[in-house]
């Protein structure tokens, strides 16, 4: 299992095609080689069995995978979900100002998942909150699945009364962590373009949780919903309106092959720009580095941060109406089969700027160095968030109240608003 050092090579344009489409088939592929080194991009099964300690392997100093080995504790959606409750908890008892309330009980600067109930054991609760509001529509979703499966819509009790007698059938009652469901408020006033819902697939890289170093990929995309959004009860069944998965979406009539139903995240700006105005657009997306680096820091104390391990997140968003930005869930394997010749390339260099990061300078991999590498060597990424340089600037630096809005990945000058604000990482 060792990693290329190096920038990604292929041989062929044939084999790099076949390579990363039969990514999600195989328990590993080797995504790259040159004359000394070999890179294998492991599946979380691959990763699971590699730290399992029946199999008593030991990666040597010079072996570095693309998982941690608990990753589950971000990449579940149910897990994702307890470690963020978590979190804010831990955060109100050391009376800190990130936990801080509105009049209505809400986290001001933490309020950034839907409200959630893991089923069948938070039921009770669930309906106690679905009474307060019976018009709401709520989603469900099976915690360790993917690509959209086993995902559909209620708005009545009786649907869900339903669901869990149908349930009993196939052993759902049975204490078997893989048939556990989340049941979320639905967003029911997304953002729309062209009439039609979309989300933002995200690429985020971590190579340290302590101390926590992530990187954003500047290159993430939109993908949009082939059938104009309605929030009608009529239409609950119809996924094609509701969930924005390319799995999904991918066998729908109106489905564009060319495309693919995608925007880029710098097109999404520019659009955003044009008519919401630069200000709204630009914090905006300092909201979303923000949810990203706090849902990492939820998970960071619990996560095994192996010397060997990076691993590079897909980081689903959706925003609403009011430019509200809400975290759906974190993907522990984004898909990096390629179904439009921009997603190709993508998700090419997506793979070699990640490796550039994990092995600078093309040198042998060594895990026990924990630099920051040059900025030179990262591409498409940009740092989001650096612990070490964090705690060096001081303990306010994470959270300053002053004036404006948030300041952003880049460091932007806060424009003066009046109220004070987070300033999140810079």
């Amino acid at each position: 299992f060792r990693i290329m050092a190096g920038k990604v090579k292929w041989v062929t344009d044939i084999e790099k095609s076949v390579l990363i489409n039969n990514f999600e088939k195989r328990g590993w592929i080797q995504v790259a080689e040159n004359e000394d080194w070999n890179f294998y991009w492991m599946s979380v099964q691959t990763i699971r069995n590699v730290f399992s300690v029946e199999t008593g392997y030991r990666l040597s100093d010079d072996q570095i995978v693309n998982h941690f080995p608990n990753h589950y504790e971000l990449t579940r959606k149910d897990l994702m979900v307890k470690n963020i409750k978590r979190y804010r908890k831990e955060l109100e008892k050391e009376g800190s100002p990130l936990a801080e309330k509105d009049e209505n009980g809400k986290y001001i600067y933490l309020d950034f998942v839907p409200v959630t109930f893991m089923l069948p054991a938070d039921y009770n609760l669930f309906v106690e909150e679905f009474r307060k509001n019976p018009s709401s529509t709520w989603i469900m979703k099976p915690c360790g699945k993917a690509q959209g499966k086993g995902i559909f819509l209620i708005n009545k009790l009786s649907q869900i009364k339903k669901w869990s007698r149908d349930s009993k059938t196939s052993s759902f009652i049975a204490q078997s962590s893989k048939e556990a469901y989340v049941i979320s408020l639905y967003i029911n006033n997304p953002l729309l373009i062209g009439g039609k819902k979309f989300d933002l697939r995200l690429y985020v890289l971590v190579s340290t949780y302590r101390p926590l170093r992530c990187y954003m990929y500047k290159l993430g995309f939109c993908r949009f919903c082939t059938v104009k959004y309605t929030p009608s009860t009529s239409e609950l069944d119809n996924m094609f309106v509701h969930l924005t998965n390319v799995a999904i979406q991918k066998h729908g009539d109106d489905y564009n092959h060319i495309h693919g139903g995608k925007w880029t995240v710098s097109n999404l700006r520019l659009y955003l720009e044009s008519t919401r105005g630069k200000e709204v657009t630009s914090k905006l997306f300092d909201e979303i580095h923000w949810i990203i680096v706090q849902s990492l820091k939820a998970v960071a104390p619990v996560m095994n941060n192996d010397k060997h391990c990076f691993e590079c997140y897909g980081y689903d968003i959706i925003i609403d109406d009011k430019l509200k930005p809400w975290l759906i869930e974190v993907n522990a394997s984004p898909s990096l089969t390629s179904s439009t010749a921009n997603d190709r390339i993508l998700k090419y260099n997506l793979i070699n700027d990640t490796l550039n990061i994990a092995v600078p300078n093309g040198e042998i991999p060594d895990c026990k160095w924990n630099k920051s590498p040059p900025k030179e060597v990262l591409g498409n990424y940009e740092v989001l968030y650096d612990e070490e340089m964090a705690q060096s600037d001081g303990p306010d630096r994470d959270l300053r109240s002053r004036p404006g809005q948030s300041t952003g990945v880049k460091g932007n000058r806060a424009r003066d608003s009046g109220k004070p604000v987070l300033t999140t990482w810079k």
